[in-house]
């Protein structure tokens, strides 16, 4: 019976033994768990405050999800959506900041009152798409990127329109971008030394005015002004004050624009005596030389030839 008995005392006692060891162990991997998590946030750019925000995002954002889940299936998605964003609202994920980057010639104003209506809206409620659309409507804004930055942040970046000539209006003078758009009134001493448009219709030519200069890149930066006549073709006017008058259609404008641009590296016809040239009658040119209406000269323009 002695014997007995202290063979079950000492199996007691390994048993004891090994549970004490296996809640070493344990200690022990979870230290190591722990430590290899520490160690592995500590690597990444974010403080605990930080981290605290972004857990608090994770956890909402889940149960937005499966609420919007759980009232779809319900038949009851808009309700459920009100109700989604006033829980939002009320943890602090609604509109409180508005930060708008990307202007620099445009009026910051301008975006921010079309944004206002945003202010104190519940995240979940803010369209994004519908405010790009909207702020593309303003005449310096070729795109707009809307983005949501938890908790409370709205980041609007704008790409603006790059100015690229002014458009001679009957009332007043209009800076456009390199395709037409009209963005704003501008006065006389802003528009000196920018290329000038005028005619009607003249604005909406404004791409096929750059493809037919791009033609003949020499003369781009001696271009002054350019004029749309009678919805048919182009008068160029150069910096000297000389006129050239070119014929219709794209084509034909291009080609005696680069013939034109031949002639003036064989011969300086730029800054020299002759006031206009007209190649609307091609392959001919036209001179005049002064304003007393007698006959203007002509010469050949076809290739190979001179003045």
């Amino acid at each position: 019976m002695a014997q007995q008995i202290r063979r079950s005392s000492t199996t007691g006692v390994r048993r004891a033994a090994k549970a004490q060891s296996r809640a070493v162990t344990a200690r022990r991997a979870k230290g190591s768990a722990s430590g290899f998590v520490d160690w592995l946030m500590g690597l990444l750019p974010f403080t605990e405050e930080q981290w605290s925000r972004i857990w608090l995002a994770v956890i909402i954002g889940g149960g937005v999800g499966i609420a919007l889940v759980i009232a779809s299936l319900a038949g009851v998605p808009a309700l459920a959506q009100a109700q989604v964003a006033k829980i939002a609202a009320d943890a602090g994920f609604e509109v409180r900041h508005v930060r708008v980057t990307g202007t620099k010639r445009m009026d910051e104003r301008l975006v921010y009152a079309r944004v206002l209506s945003q202010r104190t809206r519940a995240m979940p409620d803010v369209d994004v798409a519908a405010l790009r659309t909207e702020l593309k409507t303003l005449p310096w804004v070729k795109d707009a990127r809307v983005s949501i930055q938890l908790p409370n942040t709205l980041a609007i970046d704008i790409v603006e329109r790059t100015p690229h000539a002014v458009l001679q209006k009957p009332d007043r003078l209009m800076l456009i971008d390199a395709g037409g758009e009209e963005l704003e009134p501008v006065s006389a001493a802003r528009a000196k030394g920018m290329l000038l448009l005028a005619g009607p219709g003249a604005g909406k030519q404004a791409p096929a005015l750059e493809a037919l200069l791009a033609s003949a890149p020499a003369l781009g930066p001696q271009v002054e002004s350019a004029e749309w006549v009678g919805n048919r073709r182009w008068n160029i006017t150069f910096k000297t004050g000389q006129l050239l008058a070119l014929p219709e259609g794209e084509i034909e404008a291009a080609t005696a624009l680069v013939k034109f641009a031949r002639l003036d590296g064989q011969n300086r016809l730029i800054g020299g005596k002759v006031l206009a040239f007209d190649m609307r009658s091609p392959p001919r040119l036209y001179m005049r030389l002064s304003d007393d209406g007698g006959p203007a000269p002509q010469v050949a323009a076809a290739s190979g030839g001179s003045l």
